[in-house]
């Protein structure tokens, strides 16, 4: 078990380097928490190590160091792996269950299911979806185009599972929690990478695979579960790029005649990174994002204004005396061609099977209505795009009818009001008081995760704005990004599980709680300063009292999580203890 801050990196900031003298602005951030950096090496501070698990811990289990150095090796795919591998059994098992178009579904399930076998999505009578569920292969796939009001690539994704196993549920389910399974696996790696730590990685990922929201997501064919892959599998396209590039400065700094890494000016301000290809895949992944949902663009911004601030850190680190300069002479314009034009050009290539089409929903406007226009230099399908893209925009804007289980996102946090996807009433249950079971799908994430993760954002921003910590501030920034682009919209009709996009930062705020919560290896970082060694008793006793409260909140959210189960499964259950799960008046 290890803290969130290993010894080389308590305190880091975002690429800051203190000075012995604290300025004046440290002084005054000292009332707040504000901890300068211990003396690290600046080979550490650019490249930080990996924490490892302390002797104690394999000597209790008594296994023998040459066993524990090779579980040591393959703990950083094997921890990964095996949580994946619950967090994967979870969301398969009865993934055909309820056998109903459940919420959404009624839209994006039939939309791909015409994208994939004609190229455009048609538009499908009303009450079909009884028909669908009894003899799919008896209802034609309608020819006539269909208005839709968001980009392909999650509909082709949905309607590549359907073409494996049919247009059933199973079929338009089982893409979304593949993604939803990898999901777990992408922040076990991210996470380890972060806090430099096997253990606090896995722990991330167990927390998303034992959220109500993230699992319900992963059981539903909608959008927002895929937007929230492709957000994170960018998020760690990124963390891989800045951690290479720091080393690559590293590597080019000046060694003393000590062996001693040393700062240069000279080249931290002008050593060109050149094209780095993880963020040209962090580019890719986040123009999928936006050629899923629109709301991808909002991310695009938030992690690219992000990436160029983690080169300022590392230009300053490094030596430069100007490091804004710097940046702007040398990572601005590849940063910038790395994500922004590559995101484009994805998502125009999202709309081959429309474009290739002469039959999609206003596909030849250019040639009609629009031949009179200005621009008609352009080709025609590029017209018939951008004007299919403002008329689906003002249809977003504008979009303000009332719906049952609308919310605002400023209650998303506390879960104050989620969204039913499905719900039976049986009759005759004698089990129930009432004489009647409840079987009911909510989209609503695990309780205790979700309120502790409002306690974990406070702290990640503290962290962050007074320990000049990175990993908080990149955590903060996936929230954000996912989160206050809908506080612009608050007239417009929105649902709580649009957050699951930013669902796995959660986890990982919560993570970098728990990790505070137990502390420190005694003898390491800033309880070093105190003069507690790995001898002393009271360093000791507060690691062990630590870890016992991270451990029975860790147990709490699982149990919490299986307590809700049945709401996110549709299993049915008697109404008395349906209604004993609705902990809130707004929940029902």
């Amino acid at each position: 078990m290890t803290s969130t801050a290993p010894e080389t990196q308590r305190g880091q900031d975002a690429g800051d380097p203190l000075g012995e003298q604290p300025t004046s602005w440290q002084r005054r951030l000292r009332r707040f928490g504000h901890v300068p950096r211990p003396e690290t090496s600046l080979r550490d501070r650019l490249d930080p190590p990996w924490t490892r698990p302390g002797r104690q811990v394999w000597s209790v289990l008594a296994i023998p160091p040459h066993v524990a150095d090779r579980l040591v090796r393959w703990s950083g795919w094997g921890g990964p792996l095996l949580v994946t591998l619950v967090a994967g059994l979870l969301r398969f098992w009865r993934l055909d269950q309820p056998n109903a178009v459940i919420f959404d579904e009624t839209y994006y399930a039939k939309d791909a299911w015409a994208l994939v076998n004609q190229g455009y999505e048609g538009s499908w009578p009303k009450d079909v979806d009884k028909l669908i569920l009894k003899d799919p292969s008896s209802v034609p796939i309608p020819t006539d185009p269909g208005y839709v009001v968001h980009p392909p690539v999650g509909k082709w994704i949905i309607g590549f599972g359907e073409q494996l196993f049919g247009f059933t549920p199973f079929g338009w389910r089982f893409m979304v929690a593949v993604l939803g399974t990898i999901s777990v696996l992408l922040l076990c790696r991210i996470g380890r990478r972060l806090f430099r730590s096997t253990f606090l990685g896995c722990l991330a990922g167990l927390l998303l695979a034992v959220d109500g929201l993230h699992f319900v997501m992963s059981r539903t064919a909608l959008l927002d579960l895929i937007v929230m892959f492709f957000v994170l599998a960018a998020f760690g396209c990124l963390v891989v790029d800045r951690d290479r590039s720091r080393r690559r400065l590293a590597d080019a700094l000046p060694v003393d005649e000590e062996g001693v890494l040393r700062p240069d000016a000279r080249i931290a301000e002008t050593l060109r990174l050149g094209w780095r290809s993880w963020r040209l895949a962090a580019g890719v992944m986040l123009g999928l994002a936006f050629a899923t949902k629109w709301n991808g663009l909002y991310i695009l911004a938030a992690f690219g204004l992000m990436t160029v601030l983690w080169d300022v850190g590392a230009r300053r680190t490094a030596g430069a005396a100007r490091p804004y300069m710097a940046v702007l002479r040398r990572d601005l314009t590849p940063a910038f061609l790395s994500t922004v034009p590559v995101a484009i050009v994805t998502y125009i290539v999202s709309w081959t099977g429309w474009i290739v089409t002469d039959k999609g929903y206003y596909r030849n406007w250019a040639a009609t209505e629009g031949k009179s226009s200005s621009w008609s230099w352009l080709p025609d399908w590029l017209r018939s795009l951008w004007h299919y893209e403002n008329q689906v925009y003002d249809f977003h804007v504008g979009l303000t009818s009332g719906h049952t289980y609308e919310s605002n996102p400023w209650s998303w946090l506390v879960l104050g009001r989620p969204v039913s996807y499905f719900y039976e009433e049986q009759a005759g249950c004698k089990e129930s008081s009432t004489g009647k079971c409840a079987a009911e799908v909510l989209a609503i994430g695990t309780p205790l995760l979700w309120w502790l993760a409002c306690f974990a954002l406070a702290y990640v921003v503290w962290r962050w704005l007074f320990r000049r910590d990175w990993r908080a501030g990149a955590i903060a920034c996936g929230v954000a990004a996912g989160w206050v682009p809908w506080f612009f919209y608050q007239e417009r009709t929105i649902f709580l599980f649009y957050a699951v996009v930013f669902v796995p930062f959660l986890c990982l705020a919560v993570t970098m709680l728990l990790g505070a919560i137990v502390g420190p290896a005694a003898g390491t970082g800033a309880r070093a300063d105190l003069g507690l060694t790995s001898k002393d008793p009271t360093g000791e006793r507060r690691r062990t009292l630590g870890a016992i409260a991270a451990g029975v909140l860790v147990l709490l959210i699982i149990w919490n999580f299986i307590y809700f189960w049945p709401l996110y499964t549709g299993t049915s259950i008697p109404e008395d203890l349906w209604r004993d799960r609705m902990w809130l008046d707004t929940w029902v």
